[in-house]
């Protein structure tokens, strides 16, 4: 199977399987997906959406969390992971929309990677998921399935595997794609013991073909 049939195949299983895919963090505001995203690096969705109501209660505007200190913030989101660097990455993001974007999110890439705390991933995803502009983040679960699959040849970046799947993907799939992979990653094809016996796509995977392939020798 070659490269490009292999995305065309896994293109249409998640088409026919996972026609909506979105964002599992809560928010009810630009302001707001970008507090979770800055708190959902290197923590789950579930403990974000555990710590944010309350949070977004304190600080509901960037103009609130412009004059917070850090330790106020901290109390908040203590239980995620690295609460010290979020709680200042936080005050200060939140300064910087106020002082120089009017207190409002901006929506273009090079403008929110700006923003303390946000690299190319949450930028990523909030341009698409806020602004509609084709982007694809590259997570752990984004990085570890398309290597897995064989959407990618072992890319040992997420930059290196976001520049392999949207040159593959076409652009008006990546923001839904981004989705179908964390998804993918997060209930299937797990970190430890991936649940093939369940899974849709083993046909496609090379993860799985050359594993059953050891199993027949």
């Amino acid at each position: 199977m070659t490269k490009k049939e292999r995305y065309n195949k896994v293109i249409e299983w998640f088409e026919a399987n996972m026609p909506v895919a979105e964002t599992e963090l809560h928010y009810g505001s630009p302001f707001q997906l970008l507090i979770s995203v800055i708190l959902s690096a290197q923590c789950t969705d579930k403990r974000v959406n555990l710590v944010t109501p309350t949070l977004f209660e304190a600080f509901p505007t960037p103009e609130v969390l412009a004059v917070a200190t850090p330790e106020a913030v901290y109390e908040y989101i203590k239980s995620v992971s690295y609460p010290n660097n979020k709680s200042r990455h936080l005050v200060n993001m939140a300064k910087m929309l106020v002082e120089e974007y009017n207190g409002e999110v901006p929506s273009s890439i090079k403008e929110l990677t700006r923003l303390p705390g946000v690299g190319k991933k949450t930028a990523n995803v909030i341009a698409s998921v806020v602004f509609n502009i084709p982007a694809l983040a590259v997570d752990t679960h984004v990085f570890r399935v398309a290597n897995r699959i064989g959407l990618t040849d072992n890319s040992k970046s997420p930059l290196e595997t976001e520049k392999v799947l949207t040159k593959y993907i076409p652009e008006n799939l990546w923001s839904i794609a981004h989705h179908w992979l964390i998804l993918h990653g997060r209930y299937i094809c797990i970190a430890r013991k991936p649940k093939c016996e369940i899974c849709g796509l083993t046909e496609y995977c090379k993860y799985f073909n050359k594993k059953n392939k050891k199993e027949t020798v």
